[in-house]
């Protein structure tokens, strides 16, 4: 028998839907690339069903239960008092999402001595302490590629919606107001800017294919450099440098892992070095970003708008300073927890388990840690060490 703490965000304020807008998700058969979506041996929930709250348990309690195992599910994370905390002493397996993260931090790795398994609920797994996990010989798993495309469109709806000043437009309609004037005395067309990516990978390597239709000059970073036949089918300007890249973008669009190389990237300096008016979107993750130095650029007018949906810690305390600077799109961490992509990511959890209790292989796609070292997809992204640091409990 097992324990498992799976740590999610908390129900809606008024429950559990009871009536979803839509009655169907479409059905895929592969992901671009071919990569087969999840393959668990069955599913205890309908798709579009909301299963990232506490109360959708990501369908797993028929199916552990079923086991003999013990499954609990919990919204309180944060705090040496968190029900997190006192259930993880004696668990042999968390599972958290990026949404809602459980920090797996060094200090709580040494106090689960049976822990075995650690899974993402979706891509990024920096709220591991990758190193403690890596000299712990504990495996860590995400479900990559489940929501890589919802936070495609996410970015690219981001980038619309600063450039073309959607949300003080929309904000004028509420009010009551017709103010064209001042509706587009921050508004441009994305047509012929230049727009870049820090990383290609999944996600970034999706943005760009959106984006070409808007005729835009692409350009990109990444420690792989892409298919020569890529970069000719999507017209790319590779740089080997974030710093060459950022110094010609007017937008630029993160979609690189946070690891030590990256924490911290966006400082003052490299903000400084970006053209005056340029616009950011990082749906990667906020410790990417200095957070002061966001907002002194949006204040001195360095940087036009910032939008994403990351944050750090998370949930981002009340007083923020990103939740009140000016020229923001920012958004609570949604854009890979669509119910679209809940069923992708709920089913690849599955699956992870199914391997695990069988003791068959977990696909190296979903790799991150293992046998004490960086495997799979964690070998091409991340990079040893720590980036958990700092996050104590919010207010």
């Amino acid at each position: 028998m097992a324990k498992i703490v799976c740590v999610l965000y908390p129900d809606p304020v008024d429950g559990q839907p009871t009536i979803y807008p839509r009655d169907d998700v479409p059905v895929l058969d592969t992901y671009p690339g071919g990569q087969s979506l999840p393959t668990p041996h069955a599913l205890d929930f309908t798709p579009g069903q909301l299963l990232g709250s506490v109360s959708g348990e990501l369908g797993l309690r028929a199916f552990l239960e079923g086991l003999g195992h013990v499954l609990v599910v919990t919204a309180d994370k944060d705090g040496p008092s968190s029900t997190f905390e006192r259930e993880l002493v004696d668990a042999e397996i968390v599972i958290s999402q990026p949404f809602w993260p459980a920090y797996l931090t060094a200090d709580r790795v040494a106090k689960a001595p049976n822990l075995k398994l650690a899974i993402t609920a979706g891509i990024g797994s920096d709220h591991v302490d990758l190193q403690a996990a890596i000299d712990g010989g504990i495996t860590v798993a995400e479900v990559t590629f489940s929501n890589s495309i919802s936070v495609s469109e996410h970015v690219v709806m981001m980038i619309l919606s600063l450039v073309r000043n959607y949300i003080p437009s929309y904000q004028w309609v509420v009010r009551g107001g017709w103010n064209i004037a001042d509706c587009v005395s921050r508004a441009y067309d994305v047509e012929g800017m230049t727009v870049g990516t820090v990383g290609a990978g999944r996600i970034g390597s999706a943005v760009l294919r959106r984006l070409k239709p808007f005729d835009v000059d692409l350009h990109y970073t990444d420690r792989h450099r892409l298919p020569d036949d890529v970069e000719t089918d999507l017209g790319l300007t590779y740089h080997d440098s974030v710093q060459s890249l950022v110094a010609v973008c007017d937008v630029v669009t993160i979609n690189a892992p946070l690891h030590p190389e990256t924490e911290g990237m966006f400082d003052d300096d490299l903000i400084g070095s970006m053209k005056r008016g340029s616009y950011i979107v990082n749906t990667a993750r906020g410790k990417i970003c200095d957070r002061d130095a966001i907002v002194r650029a949006l204040e001195s007018g360095q940087l036009a708008g910032y939008a994403g949906d990351v944050w750090f810690p998370q949930p981002a305390p009340s007083d923020h300073p990103w939740r009140t600077m000016a020229h923001h799109g920012m958004t609570p961490h949604v854009s890979g927890t669509t119910l679209s992509a809940q069923a992708r990511y709920a089913a690849g959890v599955r699956e992870i388990l199914e391997c695990w209790f069988e003791r068959r292989p977990i696909r190296d796609d979903y790799l991150i840690v293992d046998g004490g070292r960086l495997a799979g997809a964690g070998a091409h992204s991340y990079s040893p060490g720590d980036a958990t640091r700092g996050s104590e409990p919010t207010p």
